[in-house]
């Protein structure tokens, strides 16, 4: 196990491509894999990590089938969670049958290369069904989303996970607008985020000088409610495929003290995704 890395800790963002002979992929896809990423390829790099936990996050390129996501939960029960892509007319029998499954919310893509965007009200509307099962809402969006549907999510009746410090540029330092409406939200508690995606924020490449303080803020200012994850197996990445070592590497200086790191790998994502108390 990596030194860094606290016991149980978890991998909160990651997912799973095919294989294609088993999970196609889905028709109108805005995008489809070069390559397949199977769960097994997940466990292995999980494994050499150091990261017990994991939540698989449901791929565009799947659609609303998450048989891919489910088989990679459910093939290590207890360990691994998964976020959905579903349709906000979803049954509520569906969403009882993810829950048992290990499913514990729904993403919603705001950003214009995956295609259509869901309605606010329409996502709201599914909150409300999501609160009797613990579910939450994982909000993926470029930086105009904290300010344009950010008040509305403020309605929302489950916490809303923002992911990767809601891609805001790195380039345009600490004050920008967008930075600051996300800290803004993060004021109410309803707000989680994801301090992966340094590697999407940055202008400069590795190792993301200019994107850290965004995610060290964020851990610093709210440690209850923030998350970590290295979105493998880095779909859609306009630089060059990160190196999952030089991620981890990097929470050292994320969250240098051995409490933050506790919260941000432990304790968070344990209360969230409803892990047992005992890894």
């Amino acid at each position: 196990m990596t030194s860094l890395l606290p016991q149980g800790a978890c991998n909160a963002h990651c997912h799973v491509f095919g294989p294609r002979e088993r999970f196609p992929y889905a028709p109108d896809a805005t995008f489809v894999p070069e390559r397949d990423a199977p769960k097994e390829a997940l466990y292995a790099l999980n494994d050499r990590l150091g990261f017990l936990r994991c939540v698989v996050v449901q791929s565009s390129c799947h659609g609303f089938d998450n048989a891919a996501t489910e088989d990679a939960a459910t093939a290590r029960p207890g360990r691994y969670r998964g976020i959905a892509l579903l349709p906000t007319g979803v049954a509520d029998a569906e969403l009882r049958r993810l829950d048992a499954a290990g499913f514990r919310g729904v993403r919603f893509n705001y950003m214009g290369h995956l295609g259509h965007a869901t309605p606010i009200d329409d996502l709201l509307g599914l909150a409300a069904r999501l609160a009797p099962i613990g579910w939450h809402l994982q909000i993926h969006g470029d930086p105009r989303l904290l300010t344009e549907l950010g008040p509305a999510l403020r309605r929302s009746p489950v916490p809303v996970v923002i992911d990767h410090i809601g891609r805001v540029d790195a380039s345009l330092g600490l004050a920008q607008p967008a930075f600051r409406a996300l800290l803004g939200l993060m004021e109410d508690e309803r707000f989680w985020v994801k301090v992966s995606g340094v590697d999407r924020i940055t202008r400069q490449g590795p190792p993301y000088a200019d994107a850290l303080p965004f995610a060290a803020r964020l851990v610093a200012d709210f440690g209850e409610r923030v998350l970590w994850g290295n979105d493998w197996p880095h779909p859609n990445h306009a630089g060059p495929v990160p190196d999952d070592d030089e991620l981890v590497a990097s929470i050292a200086r994320i969250a240098p003290e051995a409490a933050a790191r506790e919260r941000l790998l432990v304790s968070n994502p344990q209360r969230l995704y409803r892990f047992a108390d005992t890894p």
